[in-house]
């Protein structure tokens, strides 16, 4: 049985859809060895994929062939994760979306300039 390198992926659920797949092969997010891969090639039994998917860094190798999409259990029977486990990050960088929950009297109105100064000074400090 031949299996494209998109079909793959698609089916061992590392991507949505085979289209995704296909998109990040070709923008070199998925790479073999090291080396850039097309989304027709043929996966072989033993080959090592590394895919950058957002932040995270993923390393699986192919253990059996799949052409269509399974349920995740008899999904991840088809490869081996090799992904190193996540470091913990020891500085996490404060939200730049969410600020610390400053209580304020019901009914007191929106804050003026300078409670939304010290509303930030309370937060950054």
């Amino acid at each position: 049985m031949e299996v494209r390198a998109d079909t793959y992926l698609w089916a061992i659920r590392m991507y949505k859809s085979r289209t995704l797949a296909s998109e990040a092969i070709k923008g070199g997010k998925v790479k073999l060895d090291d080396q850039n891969l097309k989304p027709s090639h043929v996966v072989k039994v033993g080959e090592r994929y590394t895919m950058s998917i957002g932040y995270d860094k993923k390393i699986i190798e192919v253990t059996a062939l799949i052409e269509k999409r399974q349920s995740f259990e008899i999904a991840q029977q088809h490869y081996t994760d090799h992904t190193p486990p996540a470091e913990k990050k020891g500085d996490v960088l404060p939200s730049a979306f969410f600020k610390v929950n400053v209580k304020r009297e019901r009914g007191s109105g929106r804050p003026t300039k300078k409670d939304r100064r010290d509303i930030d000074d309370f937060g950054n400090g």
